[in-house]
């Protein structure tokens, strides 16, 4: 959804973004001087719009795009599975990284029986490409205040934006558990940097 005249809904502003960086790199970094909300849109023959949802925030594995709505409801099946969160990270060699965060029930640690478990309820409830690469204990999944979960800012994060502008702590339920998270996107981006052989 790209919208090159003003809508009525349309934020102006962000609250204590005083200098407007925020609000410009959500909406015109995309395509300069063009406002980009980012959903997923589809027009319907009535000349009206079905809006499906955050682009940034959809799987796209292989060119099939995945919700990864499918990907939670499957952990309903896996009772020592108490949260998870998973992204898709675009390569640079063209390839797709889908890493899979979950958090455990207590005492409950991530065995290759229970990861085999779960990779094989997402496969049944889903279907394969929906398979993440990896599976990752958690200590805790970020939630905004509206209990709804930072898929995007995380992805930003694995793809080597500054935390500083890749999260809004203040908009965080646990803005503690971003910290985890932030470490474990710079040994990622570390360890690509050094590559195979260093």
């Amino acid at each position: 959804m790209i919208i090159t005249r003003p809508l009525p809904s349309m934020p102006v502003f962000f609250w204590g973004d005083t200098e407007g960086a925020k609000y410009r790199s959500s909406y015109f970094e995309k395509f300069p001087g063009v406002w980009t909300h980012g959903d997923w849109i589809t027009e319907t023959t009535d000349g009206s719009f079905v809006v499906h949802g955050r682009s940034d925030a959809i799987l796209n594995r292989g060119g099939v795009r995945l919700g990864s709505a499918d990907i939670y409801a499957a952990h309903q099946h896996v009772p020592e599975v108490s949260d998870s969160l998973v992204i898709g990270l675009e390569q640079p060699n063209g390839g797709y990284y889908m890493p899979l965060f979950v958090t455990l029930s207590p005492g409950v640690r991530l065995s290759a029986e229970l990861d085999a478990r779960i990779r094989g309820t997402i496969r049944e409830h889903t279907s394969a490409r929906h398979v993440p690469d990896e599976i990752i204990t958690a200590p805790a999944i970020p939630i905004t205040h509206a209990n709804k979960k930072i898929e995007v800012p995380i992805k930003k994060l694995f793809a080597g934006h500054h935390p500083d502008t890749a999260v809004n702590r203040g908009a965080l339920a646990n803005p503690e558990a971003i910290d985890w998270y932030i470490d474990r996107a710079e040994q990622l981006i570390s360890s690509s940097r050094r590559g195979p052989t260093d």
